[in-house]
């Protein structure tokens, strides 16, 4: 017997603006159908004017309780991943732990930009596996609207806010596949990419910075380490593409999904897209994704998901999870 992180509610929440590949033509060298083509998004949402990262994670949490039909009190740990915090400090993992109303947990935010949830997911299995924690809140939340180039249409076009939550709660398994809950994760990173996406300031610069990315090159590592970190986590428990139900991705860019899915051997018809709908929500994005295919009826208990993501770092990692 070993004990196992399993999926007990997921929620999502989204801005209420939603802006149009459109909106982008009166300011931009660029079109509906230039955005389409080359990313496959189609529209994004931004958050309102002093809406923050941890207004949406807040709602994003309800969301996933209220599936869970658990309280604010129920979770002993909170994991936020997030490269948008609010404030320098504290997390904005606290503010969402004082807006659930839990006063006996802890919590904390996790920074590993795209990959961010990927990263979380792992620390949250970790505290579970060790007994650390019985119950964690394992949230990803963006406001990527707030560090945007607005003349640079190579980045601007791509990024959107939005939140995902997903609790999960330790339960007693086999140590066979067929348990539920996460079972292997495969993280990696590697500095000497840095200049490939990053944002050009900081707090020891006193300069808050703007996004910058180099494309092409980013593009060609994360199809090969995307593939590469998801076959790596199937291994480690003997599982292969033909064990898995859904790919449920990073939502960078749709040519990436393709790509990627095809490297792994996996069609199309199993893997949940929506990049379309809410463009590139760094940290958000695999959380954001998980709470639609629930919520489309797509993924169902009892099946293999993989989820796998790259971001600034470069940063890179997949979990392997039975639904």
């Amino acid at each position: 017997m070993m004990r196992r992180a399993v999926v007990k509610g997921v929620g999502h929440y989204l801005p209420e603006r939603v802006v149009l590949n459109a909106e982008f033509e009166a300011t931009l060298d660029t079109s509906d159908e230039w955005i389409k083509t080359r990313s496959g998004i189609e529209r994004r949402h931004f958050a309102a004017e002093g809406e923050t990262t941890s207004d949406l994670a807040i709602k994003a949490a309800k969301a996933a309780l209220a599936m869970a039909g658990m309280d604010g009190n129920d979770i002993d740990a909170i994991v936020l991943a997030t490269s948008t915090a609010d404030l320098t400090f504290p997390s904005a993992a606290t503010m969402v732990q004082n807006a659930i109303g839990n006063t006996t947990g802890y919590a904390f935010d996790v920074q590993a930009v795209c990959a961010g949830f990927v990263y979380a997911l792992s620390n949250a299995n970790a505290l579970i596996v060790s007994g650390q924690a019985n119950r964690v809140l394992v949230i990803g939340a963006e406001t990527f609207s707030r560090i945007m180039d607005w003349t640079d249409r190579a980045t601007c076009v791509l990024f959107g806010d939005g939140a995902g939550a997903l609790i999960l709660e330790a339960e007693e398994g086999t140590g066979e596949t067929t348990d539920r809950g996460i079972l292997s994760v495969d993280l990696n990173s590697d500095g000497r990419y840095k200049d490939l996406l990053y944002v050009d300031g900081g707090v020891s610069t006193q300069n808050s910075g703007m996004l910058r990315m180099k494309g092409s090159e980013l593009f060609r590592h994360a199809v090969e380490k995307l593939a590469q970190t998801a076959d790596a986590a199937l291994e480690k428990v003997g599982l292969g593409a033909e064990d898995i139900d859904w790919v449920v991705p990073h939502q960078a860019n749709i040519r990436i999904i393709q790509s990627t899915a095809k490297k792994l051997g996996v069609g199309m018809d199993r893997v949940i897209v929506t990049v379309q709908d809410h463009g590139n929500t760094s940290a958000a994005s695999i959380p954001l994704a998980l709470s639609v295919g629930v919520q489309n009826g797509q993924i169902k208990q009892g099946d293999l998901l993989v989820t796998e993501a790259i971001g600034g770092g470069l940063a890179w990692g997949a979990v392997v999870i039975r639904w």
